[in-house]
């Protein structure tokens, strides 16, 4: 198994778990994601861009670091470029941090509905920023989570799934279909380590940090 992190722009909290989750592996910066890297202690491989986020501060900073300028008008982010290129150096497995915080809802939001996208390419997706871990849920996977009891959690949907089961949870479920616009599978609890399954639609699992 071959796996890349990809750092991108987003708040994260440079927790001692997350600084081990990204140990040993090849990076890829996505423009001012590349700022992670010194509180991470990782040394990206390649950074991919259009640097219009990025301070010269940064420029001057990691200037040794191989470059992939990318034009400012394009139909394609930063974010999904480092994806892209992370899957051309034989990534079978993806973990995103800087995805999921910052000013911006719209960028989360798309960053979110990425890793939804690229999760059927690879062995296994994650996205963590040291607060929270968010998971794609696959048809073809059982999800399993190793959640501390009383951490919270929630699936979230882009479409109607079915075929939805929780255990390991406060409120589990067993085989039930989700209408998109329904809430009931917001805030639920672990009593333990935690596994989600469906059968249809897309939705991610979104889990507070140990």
């Amino acid at each position: 198994m071959t796996v890349l992190v990809v750092l991108m722009a987003g708040e994260i909290a440079p927790t001692a778990q997350l600084r081990a989750f990204v140990q040993g592996k090849t990076v890829i910066a996505a423009d001012a994601g590349i700022r992670h890297a010194k509180a991470l202690d990782v040394k990206p491989t390649l950074w991919v861009g259009d640097f219009d986020s990025t301070s010269a501060e940064l420029l001057a900073a990691f200037d040794h670091v191989e470059k992939r300028s990318l034009p400012r008008e394009k139909d394609i982010t930063d974010g999904e470029y480092a994806i892209v290129e992370a899957l051309a150096l034989g990534g079978t497995e993806l973990l995103i941090v800087g995805a999921l915080g910052g000013a911006r809802t719209d960028h989360v939001f798309s960053n979110l509905v990425l890793a939804s996208s690229y999760a059927d390419r690879v062995q296994r997706l994650v996205c963590f920023d040291g607060r929270e871990w968010v998971y794609p849920l696959r048809h073809d996977q059982v999800l399993s989570h190793e959640a501390r009891a009383g951490v919270q959690f929630s699936v979230c949907k882009f479409s109607a799934i079915g075929n939805l089961s929780i255990r390991g949870a406060r409120w589990p479920l067993y085989n039930v279909d989700v209408p998109f616009l329904s809430i009931l599978t917001q805030s639920n609890e672990a009593l333990g380590p935690v596994e989600i399954e469906l059968s249809s639609g897309r939705a991610l699992a979104i889990f507070e940090a140990n």
